[in-house]
Formats: structure tokens, C-alpha cells, sequence
């Protein structure tokens, strides 16, 4: 699974013992019941409830939710994703204006849009992803969009029809360092995303740029440091960084479990890197608090 950038969750442990009691969360259920229902009325598919997200209930109480378009099922098996992997579902020509709905009858102030990868589409479902966001901002004009896209392949052609959407962020996560993409990412590239970083960067430079990273799946501290100087040379403005944790037996284990120390010295060395926005701790994800890193720009 390459477009889809939250993490598969298994109970929101990061390993058995301790560590439970120190990732578990708090549910807001009332909210999670009332976003649920207006997703499955509009027949919505949202990476909250995809990938298990820890954040679901707080960030459907602060008025942000992450729409996942294109279907459910992807192209793609990468290892730490808990999103499934089979044949692409048919694209449904009413969902940008069902995402629209759901982002006005919800009073959503911030809104990501994310995808599973469809490597069968001719442009990757690039075209897609525009007209969701011409369409949510056309019937919510007040509103922020953040998207959240796989690498396209490398096309610029594609991501061409991204960036004349306009959306205020453009996220593309690196997920890991380059060491490990073969066996985290066997069907990405690291080259090929920082690329993708550059060349959104180099056509719109108003458009902010961001990208996440897991840790706990085998890297050092160094690799963590080179990757941040890789992306800052892309122009990249904004990291997120939380921890990774195995969704289902089958999926890539789990190396470490992070000290928040550790994520507080990303942050740190982020910050002096030179980014505008950095977020690092255990239940750090993409999209969440999406809307504060924008903030923070303007």
C-alpha cells in the first residue's frame, strides 16, 4: 500500500507488556457515531476508520476528518499497511460531491484527502484527486484541504493535475529511511518520493509541502537525520514523525518501541533543520492535527 500514509494499528499497543498501558487513548464514541454514520450514509471511505486510527474520536471532535477516495482496496502490499491489498473497485463519479457534502454537513474546517494507490488508472487516479478538491472547495469555500498522495509513479503529468487543484498542502510520505524500503516498500522508491517532494515544490512554491515517517522499524538515529536533510533539500516544509505499530502478525514487526525522548530529539533536530511545522511523538500520524501545522504557516 503506497498512497494510504496512516499506520495499521493492533489495539494502539506498540509492543505486549508496559508499553500497552502507554499507548492507549481516549475515544470521543459520540463523535465517532456521528461522523460513522454520515460517512456510510454517502458511501465514504475515511483513513480513520481504515487504518484504526489511535486519533479518530479527537480529531472528528475538533471538526477534521481524512477522506480515503478511489475505494478501499489498493494496488499496492506494502508491509506496514493495514489497508487491503486486491482487485480496484470501480471510481464512483458522485464521490467528490458526496466528500463535499459530508466535509459541509459536518462543519469540517480542515479536510485531508487520501487515496489507496491505483497503479491500474492511466493518470493514478490523479484527475481524481483534483476534482475532489475543486468540488469540496467549491461548495466549502472556506475551508482548507490538505491531500495526501501516492507517487503517481513518478509522473509529473499527474501531479501537474494535482497542483493546478490548488489544495494548501500537498503531503507525500517518505515513510521509512532508504535503507529499509525494500523490505518496507518493495514497490516504491525513496529516490523517486523525494521527487515527487522537489518537483510539487519547484512548480508551486506557495503550495506547503509535508511528508511522515514511522520509526521503530529498525532505523538509527543517523538515517533519521540524513532522510530529514533529504527531504529539506526537496523543500519539504513540514514532517511528521509517530510511531510504527504491526496491525496483524502477517504485517512487518515492530524493531523498537520509541522513548519519547527520542521523538522530543527529532523534534528538536527537525526544528533546527529548518522546518516550519514539526510533529514527533508516538501517536504522531499524517493527518494529525493537520490543520495546526497550517496554522502555524499563516
Amino acid at each position: 500500500m503506497e498512497g494510504l500514509r496512516h499506520r495499521g494499528l493492533n489495539g494502539n499497543s506498540c509492543r505486549k507488556g508496559d508499553d500497552m498501558e502507554k499507548m492507549k487513548v481516549r475515544y470521543n464514541q459520540n463523535a465517532i457515531d456521528e461522523i460513522s454514520r454520515l460517512i456510510q450514509q454517502l458511501n465514504l471511505n475515511t483513513v480513520c476508520k481504515e487504518a484504526n486510527c489511535p486519533n479518530m474520536g479527537e480529531c472528528y471532535r475538533r471538526r477534521t476528518a481524512t477522506f480515503m477516495i478511489m475505494g478501499s482496496r489498493c494496488t499496492r502490499n506494502c508491509r506496514f499497511c493495514n489497508v487491503t491489498c486486491g482487485p480496484a473497485e470501480t471510481l464512483d463519479p458522485e464521490e467528490p460531491m458526496h466528500i463535499a457534502q459530508a466535509a459541509g454537513r459536518l462543519g469540517l474546517k480542515h479536510i485531508v484527502i487520501t487515496s489507496v494507490t491505483r497503479d491500474d488508472l492511466p493518470d493514478g487516479g490523479a484527475g481524481h484527486f483534483a476534482e475532489v478538491v475543486r468540488t469540496v472547495r467549491e461548495k466549502n469555500p472556506d475551508i482548507t484541504i490538505e491531500v495526501l498522495i501516492p507517487d503517481f509513479k513518478g509522473s509529473r503529468e499527474s501531479l501537474d493535475k494535482v497542483i493546478a487543484a490548488k489544495p494548501e498542502v500537498i503531503n507525500h510520505n517518505m515513510e521509512t529511511i532508504q535503507r529499509l524500503y525494500e523490505d518496507v516498500r518493495p514497490q516504491a522508491d525513496y529516490q523517486r518520493s523525494l521527487e515527487v517532494l522537489s518537483y510539487v515544490k519547484s512548480k508551486a512554491p506557495e503550495i506547503l509541502t509535508k511528508t511522515g515517517i514511522m520509526a521503530g522499524l529498525g532505523e538509527t538515529e543517523a538515517e533519521v537525520f540524513q532522510l530529514m536533510d533529504d527531504v529539506r533539500a526537496a523543500g519539504c516544509n513540514i514532517l511528521t514523525i509517530g510511531q510504527y505499530l504491526q496491525p496483524s502478525p502477517e504485517h512487518i514487526a515492530v524493531k523498537e518501541c520509541v522513548s519519547e525522548q527520542q521523538f522530543e530529539s527529532y523534534k528538536k533536530v527537525g526544528d533546527e533543520k529548518g522546518f516550519s511545522f514539526v510533529a514527533s511523538g508516538a501517536l504522531v500520524r499524517s493527518s494529525y492535527r493537520a490543520e495546526e501545522a497550517l496554522s502555524h504557516e499563516k
